[in-house]
């Protein structure tokens, strides 16, 4: 008797982490791993040790071609940000922790918000650390570990290849748009910019 319990202690032990998992809380924990690539390719990507600086540019950057969106009564054009061949046409970082596309600075009326921080402050678990996977949803509303955020209007579009089931994501604080973060996707190695909705 006293070996199967014992069984049955060693398999409560290794299904309990499986259990969490699926569970949405943090996917994982990361340090700095040394080996890390260029673009966040792969499903352990480039995870950024840090968030974008603040924005010296207090006037946003007047946007380059691409195709017409509105965003919150704006009608604005995309940019392209494809800095280097086989680069992602999204915001992204790269393995130095550039982050690519955060320069409109606060001025910003794209991402302008009357009441910043509606519904609380995220307190999950911000920055490389904290590596969240997705548990459902889509650009209006989506979740995970029972912490739900909304893709800001304007940048619908560079969400498209995400995978909202499964991607594990990073959340980063955003320093110059008053009431938004940073959700990185680790898998692609882009970001966008996400308000939190509560838990």
């Amino acid at each position: 008797m006293n070996k199967l319990g014992l069984l049955m202690a060693m398999l409560l032990v290794i299904s309990v982490p499986a259990f969490v998992r699926s569970a949405g809380v943090p996917a994982q924990k990361h340090g700095g791993n040394e080996n890390e690539h260029q673009g966040g390719k792969g499903e352990q990507g480039h995870i950024p040790a840090h968030g974008p600086a603040r924005t010296a540019n207090p006037h946003p950057q007047v946007q380059e071609k691409g195709d017409e969106h509105s965003a919150q009564g704006h009608t604005e054009e995309h940019r392209d940000y494809r800095d280097a061949e086989g680069h992602p046409n999204a915001p992204h970082v790269h393995a130095n922790d550039k982050w690519i596309g955060h320069d409109s600075g606060r001025g910003d009326a794209t991402y302008h918000l009357d009441h910043p921080w509606e519904h609380g402050r995220f307190r999950g678990g911000i920055g490389r650390s904290h590596v969240w996977r997705l548990g459902g949803g889509g650009p209006e509303r989506f979740g995970f570990g029972g912490f739900f955020f909304s893709v800001a209007p304007y940048d619908f579009g560079y969400c498209n290849d995400w995978n909202w089931d499964a991607d594990n994501i990073v959340i980063y604080d955003d320093p110059d748009h008053v009431g938004w973060y940073l959700a990185f996707n680790v898998r692609l190695g882009t970001y966008i910019h996400v308000i939190y909705l509560g838990s």
